[in-house]
């Protein structure tokens, strides 16, 4: 509620994420739940924006356990058992992890589909989408033709065309320049109602929280 004791008919969230950040994965469905405690989805319009971990990447055989392992220098049986960990985080939310079959690969294409799925109404429906695929379908998120796929799913329209330009470049680049300009240096990241900031996985009950205090601001 806003200190003129109205409720607005609208919140806004937006949230950085990476398609294949388990970190992300987690947080946008803390934020599918506090939302559905607080009204339901439709009283809110969240957007997503895109922050690539590793702008770099290139599609990799090498599964996640190997992966971990090598980026941040820790023995391979630490490393499963930190997936481990992520994957029974996810279930205790009603999520079916497979990271024995994900890779790790780049995002920009997938992040080009969010924005245009966002231009149809469709956005956070395609990054629900495209991180299923990723963590629990062990889908290559860069494959045009697995994109397309996962654009018919959610209903969003003219997907194929986006790999016969740059069309929606510009959307991820600017997403990452805001991040750069307000300090993002980790995702997920959600700025509601642009009072309020979490970073991280915290729980439904922060984001619940957080989102109720910037009502009342």
């Amino acid at each position: 509620m806003c200190h003129d004791g109205v409720v607005p008919d609208s919140i806004t969230i937006d949230l950085w994420s990476d398609v294949v950040c388990p970190f992300c994965y987690l947080g946008s469905r803390q934020l599918e739940l506090a939302l559905d405690r607080l009204g339901g989805l439709d009283r809110f319009v969240v957007t997503y924006h895109a922050f690539e971990l590793d702008p770099l990447a290139t599609a990799s055989s090498t599964g996640l356990d190997e992966f971990v392992a090598a980026k941040y220098g820790v023995p391979l049986e630490r490393a499963r058992a930190l997936n481990a960990q992520l994957s029974s985080q996810a279930a205790d939310l009603g999520l079916t992890w497979s990271l024995e079959h994900a890779r790790s690969t780049n995002t920009r294409d997938a992040h080009r589909l969010v924005a245009l799925a966002t231009t149809q109404g469709h956005g956070p429906a395609m990054a629900r989408r495209l991180h299923r695929a990723y963590f629990s379908e062990g889908r290559l998120v860069s494959d045009h033709a697995t994109l397309n796929a996962l654009a018919d799913d959610v209903g969003v329209v003219d997907a194929s065309a986006l790999w016969r330009s740059d069309d929606h470049l510009d959307t991820v680049l600017a997403d990452e320049a805001t991040a750069r300009e307000l300090a993002i240096t980790g995702v997920p990241t959600f700025v509601i109602n642009r009072a309020e900031i979490v970073v991280g996985a915290r729980g439904e009950q922060a984001l619940h929280d957080a989102i109720e205090r910037a009502l009342g601001a």
